[in-house]
């Protein structure tokens, strides 16, 4: 059987591709789902690729199916996962708040697409409400939000060992131009970065039950309000010990800055060009760009804001998605230089980043 990864390489792909390839990498076993613009290729290329491996790989009616057929696989100690966009990702909060209240390592890569409803199959960044806080728990969730085509290989790679090892449903949070656009990487095998097995094993132990590992009694449904509130409450101090130990971010900048642009994926790469040029033009033009939304990097937003001299403008494909984490980071000390560039659903370029700060 071929591996995953024969040697480590550069490549030019797009980026469906490359979660294909990164979930490979990773030791991914299966793949569940159904068909959505703009992730369709993902489920493409691991249909492709997963008989050549001895991998599994089957399309469900509906996402609801997909969601809940990974589960199953995951309870039995498969590093299962899925792909979707857009409405897809509505579909898909059952299972996702299912997987939240009994600790299950689901990994779901999502490309975003315009909304609401169908929409456009293009792009957009207006799913990080969906993503972050959808279904009706408390978004007891990991977030990974990447900008380029090698960021969506690491954090595919490192998305399943994180949620094997913390046990909370995890995204790799994309958008349609990383989906569709081609560009270069580098490929390699995470065994020879001292990057391990994923932690995987059978949830509720043996299925012949004589192993030493208890049978887990996972619970999604509760007879009385306290009975749930002891649960939720061990999960969400598990949650906050574990989200220091997450939490990750890049900024671009030192103290003295009169201005910190905030931005997120794909946006994130024209903002942090459009800091660069005014920087070496000699502007105190600060940057912050967020990889993971959820749990978001409040203490380190909060030391870039106090170099910035307390002075913010937001920039995403969304009205104020993100605008919102970074005023829930900053609260408390509020933010009265509040300043937006936002358009829902359409891309950003630098040069509209660096005109919406000189105006």
């Amino acid at each position: 059987m071929a591996k995953a990864v024969e040697r480590e390489s550069r490549a030019f792909m797009t980026g469906n591709e490359v979660v294909a390839r990164a979930a490979l990498a990773a030791g991914a076993d299966c793949m569940f789902g159904y068909p959505i613009t703009p992730q369709n290729e993902i489920m493409h290329h691991w249909r492709r690729l997963a008989p050549q491996h001895g991998r599994g790989f089957m399309q469900t009616e509906d996402e609801l199916s997909a969601g809940f057929t990974t589960i199953g696989a995951i309870i039995s100690g498969k590093a299962a996962f899925s792909a979707t966009a857009g409405p897809g990702t509505v579909l898909f909060q059952e299972p996702l708040s299912m997987a939240e209240m009994m600790r299950l390592p689901v990994v779901v890569a999502v490309q975003q697409r315009g909304g609401p409803s169908t929409a456009t199959v293009i792009y957009s960044q207006q799913e990080i409400n969906l993503v972050c806080f959808g279904g009706n728990g408390e978004g007891l969730r990991l977030v990974y939000s990447t900008s380029s085509h090698q960021e969506l290989y690491d954090y595919t790679i490192k998305a399943f060992h994180q949620a094997w090892r913390y046990r909370f449903p995890t995204f790799i949070l994309g958008d349609g131009y990383q989906a569709k656009m081609r560009e270069e990487l580098q490929l390699y095998d995470p065994a020879e970065r001292g990057i391990g097995p994923i932690p995987k094993e059978p949830i509720f132990g043996s299925i012949r039950g004589d192993d030493e590992k208890p049978l887990l009694h996972l619970r999604n449904s509760f007879s009385v309000e306290e009975e749930l509130s002891e649960v939720l409450r061990r999960h969400l101090d598990d949650y906050a010990r574990a989200a220091p130990e997450l939490v990750e971010h890049e900024f671009l900048g030192e103290p003295g800055g009169d201005l910190l642009v905030v931005a997120h994926g794909i946006v994130g790469r024209a903002a942090r060009q459009a800091v660069q040029e005014l920087r070496e033009a000699g502007r105190g033009i600060n940057f912050f760009r967020p990889i993971t939304l959820r749990p978001f990097p409040e203490e380190a937003f909060r030391e870039a804001l106090e170099m910035s001299g307390g002075a913010v403008l937001v920039a995403e494909s969304a009205e104020g998605q993100l605008g919102n984490l970074v005023r829930l980071a900053a609260a408390g000390r509020g933010l009265p230089d509040f300043r937006s560039c936002y358009r829902p659903g359409v891309g950003i370029t630098a040069e509209e980043i660096k005109e919406a700060i000189l105006a």
